[in-house]
């Protein structure tokens, strides 16, 4: 039995803490080349940097409910840059999301920690005594 509604793993967490800075420097960087040249064509190479962070986010984010929203960039048809900022807002969205819903106050720690298999079974077992 589960103390927290919401439980996420640890290497789940470990993922999402080495993506996260990679993601927000990408998006970043897409949204300036979308100010300048928002009809600009991407060429490969960037849809290929962009898609393999792409996919660890989306490996991630598998069994959450936003999932269903989270395409790859098609590297057939190259994106402009407007379209790939469109898709990579999807991912910043949906990375919020599950920062949210894993994040809470935890008996024994200072401030929001992240929702753990081992955190949920510490407070559950602190609960039960």
């Amino acid at each position: 039995m589960t103390y927290y509604e919401h439980v996420t793993t640890s290497e789940k967490v470990t993922a999402f803490e080495a993506t996260r800075p990679i993601f927000n420097g990408l998006i970043a960087e897409m949204r300036e080349l979308s100010k300048k040249k928002a009809d600009a064509t991407l060429s490969k190479g960037k849809v290929r940097i962009l898609n393999r962070c792409l996919d660890d986010i989306r490996q991630i984010l598998l069994d959450e409910p936003e999932a269903k929203f989270l395409d790859e960039l098609d590297d057939d048809q190259l994106p402009q840059n407007s379209d790939a900022v469109l898709v990579m807002v999807q991912y910043e969205t949906a990375l919020s999301s599950y920062s949210k819903r894993y994040h809470s106050q935890a008996p024994g720690y200072y401030g929001h920690v992240w929702i753990t298999e081992e955190i949920d079974a510490q407070v559950s077992e602190d609960e039960r005594a």
